[in-house]
């Protein structure tokens, strides 16, 4: 995947600055609002972004959250970064406990089932992720030594 030109290219630069990490969480509520609207069809700054709803692991309530994603082949590979924080995102943690979410994007609603990605797999995801972001290297190396978790979200039999 090229980097695009226009704001996605610019993102793609900012990506890597502390500031842009939280200014970006900061955004989430604005983009998933955005994105709940459109039903996934608008991007945040650009970037091929999607809605993932998982179930709450405790409160067995779904979760929306809007995730840049790389798509290989019909699996969406989204990245567990929480913008380089020391902790796991919330989501990770749902999808984890209950593989089975659903994804809005492009306007079209998926089922998926969650895979947590490991080894050689997850070696080769974590290249073409950061082909995509180049940001992510820098949130690995700010994240204290917690290795952000990379997922496959497969579309699920029959969805």
């Amino acid at each position: 995947m090229s980097p695009s030109l226009g704001v996605g290219a610019v993102a793609r630069r900012l990506g890597r600055y502390r500031w842009f990490g939280v200014v970006g969480r900061a955004y989430v509520p604005l983009d998933r609002l955005v994105a709940r609207l459109t039903r996934g069809r608008a991007t945040a700054l650009g970037l091929p972004s999607l809605l993932l709803t998982t179930t709450g692991r405790r409160s067995g309530e779904p979760r929306t959250q809007p995730l840049l994603y790389v798509a290989d082949g019909d699996d969406f590979i989204v990245i567990g970064s929480n913008w380089g924080q020391t902790r796991h995102p919330a989501w990770t943690a749902n999808l984890l406990a209950q593989p089975a979410a659903v994804v809005d994007v492009r306007g079209r609603t998926v089922p998926v089932r969650g895979e947590l990605v490991t080894g050689e797999d997850r070696d080769e995801l974590w290249a073409l992720l950061l082909r995509a972001w180049p940001a992510y290297a820098t949130y690995a190396d700010r994240a204290g030594g917690r290795e952000l978790r990379i997922f496959r979200l497969r579309p699920a039999a029959g969805g």
